[in-house]
């Protein structure tokens, strides 16, 4: 639970409404995953000039997991905004694992 109170002590200092601060932890066979929940109008504050806040969260919090002998990542929830419709993201293509290509060439 380290992770989870060390991103919502830093979040919290980041921010003008440390009240909205919401950090959920999920825990599945990758590893744990906190998201977080702001305000929507401090989002800037989290994410930072071309994500450098949030991936300096994301490092920070990779340290933290590596100490404790797990993997912990962070995702940021982006509400959608009202009257605007939300685009797909595109999925980055399956990469798929050396064993497929070996087990292909095994027939």
């Amino acid at each position: 639970m380290q992770d989870k109170e060390f991103l919502e002590t830093i979040v919290k200092e980041l921010v003008d409404k440390p009240e909205d601060v919401v950090v959920e932890r999920n825990i599945d066979e990758r590893g744990v995953l906190l998201t977080l929940k702001v305000n929507p109008e401090e989002m800037g504050k989290i994410i930072g000039k071309q994500g450098q806040t949030a991936r300096s969260l994301r490092t920070l919090l990779r340290i933290i997991g590596n100490k404790n002998n797990s993997y912990v990542n962070l995702k940021v929830y982006e509400p959608e905004k009202e009257g605007q419709a939300s685009t797909p993201r595109e999925e980055a293509p399956k990469v798929e694992t050396i064993d497929t290509d070996v087990d292909d060439l095994k027939l």
